[in-house]
């Protein structure tokens, strides 16, 4: 039994030094985990935009030639007509950290109809911005267009330096 007990003096946990040294370095790599986090959720948030923005340009297609090449649909249309999905409903619908603002222009007289698209970032600066870039396309020429520090426009540059 006295052995038992001797062992056990002999036996020794971690150091106070040896739990700080490992707490620093979790330390370390929760610093450096954590940008690189945000800016891999930013870059799929745009990735998204743009993916979203082509989508909606063919549903719009679909949707002006199914109705009589007329007008283009609102998101609320789109929906009934079941070419988009309920995440777009209402005014300025958020989705993967992007506003989506769509303008339906019916066609009046001599005027075409017209749809534009903005897709802008929840929060576009900043250690917790779910974007950088802001989008813009329209039903004329179906180019998206690219502005980094405001609402991007049709006289944007189209993405890419197309």
């Amino acid at each position: 039994m006295s052995q038992d007990l001797k062992r056990r003096t002999n036996e020794r946990g971690f150091s106070l030094i040896e739990l700080m040294i490992v707490i620093a370095i979790i330390g370390i790599l929760v610093g450096v985990g954590i940008p690189a986090w945000q800016s891999s959720v930013r870059s799929a948030n745009q990735a998204a935009a743009i993916r979203t923005l082509q989508a909606i340009a063919v549903e719009q297609r679909i949707y002006y030639n199914s109705h009589n090449r007329s007008t283009y649909g609102t998101f609320d249309q789109l929906i009934a007509d079941g070419q988009l999905d309920r995440r777009y409903a209402g005014e300025d619908p958020l989705v993967e950290g992007y506003f989506f603002r769509l303008k339906a222009t019916p066609k009046t007289g001599n005027t075409p109809p017209l749809y534009t698209v903005n897709a802008d970032p929840q929060k576009p600066d900043g250690v917790t911005a779910t974007g950088k870039e802001f989008y813009y396309i329209d039903g004329n020429a179906s180019t998206i267009h690219v502005n980094g520090t405001q609402p991007a426009g049709p006289n944007d540059p189209p993405m890419g330096g197309q």
